[in-house]
């Protein structure tokens, strides 16, 4: 066993995604000159997670993409310890214990330990053809199960079900998906929206099945046959991929002592754990935002870049508060849902007309501003919102209905009427 430098000259980060590693890089970049070392399980090069569920993978590492080149990491005297796990955390001596056996002093300790799937309980679940994708392994597998071909059955209509539901479309596999609220992104998008997510995927082909549940995989310990429904139905299937929703790694936090809740662990405007020397953040972080009515998750990767990022420059002395717009984006057959905001049930909806299910926005007002916007194969009119939600801009909302509007010309008139103020 060997034991790293001075623990107050050094910080560990636990979690090599987009959150650790965009803290240990803006922590450098913010001048803080003790030891900096990134801890991940995964033995890959930290890659980048949107790209799993949008193409997978071919081999075990062909098509991962970093989230920084190997240069950066050497450049900036971040050490990278892959392929292990932290195993305890004594907040006594300011310590944290690898898998292997070492202990690394830490004078600041980042958690970004993430979210892992949540599991069905359902008899059968444990099949080997039971999948959930959350990491490159999980993506290998995935690979080499639809390599053989369908049916392919999706339990979940998020993002991730949704865009794998599209990958696999696209390669001739049948699909289903499976969906036990009334409508796909139930917990992100209203009804009409919803509908044009429906009638997408429908009209490439997917069986979309929602305000059903699964009771029952029908096989062997060796591979599922079949889904049996809640209404009775029996749906085929060679593969399934449980989306469901994710559960925040905690774990290594409760060897801490430190303090979680339902949402994961929660911190303060800046990071701060209940323990002032760990912070934590990312999918893990259980924070205040001013885009949330209480405190949760925000599970988008630009999301856990930012927060990762001002984690970083605020241990570094430079205290940065997180609070743009939360941005979401999710590749669906050739063209992209974008999601800016958080929509809440109270707000004023407004569809565009000519709305059609492979390009549309829709805007959620809040006291005659937009509070939130979704928008398909929409990108420079969603790129415009962005800043209209930033500047906080007066709209009118009889106007936003009409595809003619021009957002960018309202944009420039509040920022000429700013000025001359």
């Amino acid at each position: 066993m060997s034991t790293s430098a001075v623990p107050g000259q050094s910080c560990v980060i636990v979690g090599a995604s987009a959150a650790g590693v965009c803290a240990a890089v803006a922590l450098r970049g913010h001048g803080y000159r003790g030891r900096v070392t990134l801890v991940d399980a995964d033995p890959n090069l930290p890659y980048e997670r949107p790209p799993l569920s949008k193409g997978l993978l071919d081999g075990e590492s062909a098509g991962l993409v970093p989230i920084q080149p190997p240069s950066v990491y050497q450049d900036l005297d971040i050490a990278l310890r892959l392929g292990e796990r932290v195993v305890g955390i004594d907040p006594a001596a300011l310590t944290v214990r690898l898998s292997g056996g070492d202990v690394l002093g830490c004078g600041r300790l980042v958690l970004a330990t993430g979210v892992a799937a949540r599991r069905l309980t359902t008899p059968g679940a444990d099949a080997d053809n039971v999948l959930s994708l959350r990491d490159a392994a999980d993506a290998v597998r995935l690979h080499a199960r639809l390599a053989r071909g369908g049916p392919l059955v999706i339990i979940g209509a998020g993002f991730i079900g949704l865009e794998l539901a599209a990958v696999a479309r696209r390669r001739g596999i049948e699909v289903t998906v499976v969906e036990a609220q009334p409508y796909p992104l139930a917990s992100v998008l209203g009804p009409a929206v919803a509908d044009l997510m429906t009638r997408l995927h429908r009209d490439h082909g997917v069986r979309l099945l929602t305000g059903v549940t699964v009771t029952e995989f029908l096989g062997s310990p060796a591979g599922v046959e079949a889904v049996r429904l809640s209404d009775g139905r029996r749906v085929p299937a060679a593969t399934v991929v449980v989306g469901i929703g994710v559960r925040p790694r905690t774990e290594l936090a409760r060897t801490a002592r430190i303090d979680v809740d339902d949402w994961g662990i929660p911190v303060n405007e800046f990071g701060q754990t209940s323990r002032a020397w760990i912070y934590a953040t990312g999918d893990v972080a259980s924070q205040p935002h001013p885009h949330l009515t209480a405190r949760g998750r925000l599970e988008h990767w630009e999301a856990a870049q930012r927060h990762g990022a001002a984690v970083g420059s605020t241990i570094a002395g430079s205290p940065v508060r997180y609070t743009a717009p939360p941005y979401a984006w999710s590749d669906q057959y050739d063209t992209t849902l974008q999601i800016i905001g958080r929509p809440r049930r109270s707000d004023d909806f407004v569809l565009r007309e000519g709305a059609v299910p492979d390009r549309f926005l829709a805007f959620w007002l809040r006291h005659g501003r937009i509070a939130a916007a979704a928008g398909m194969g929409a990108a420079r009119e969603v790129g415009v919102v962005k800043r209209l939600i930033a500047g906080n801009v007066p709209v009118d909302s009889r106007l936003l209905s009409d595809p003619g509007l021009d957002l960018r010309g309202t944009l420039k008139q509040h920022l000429v009427r700013k000025s001359a103020q």
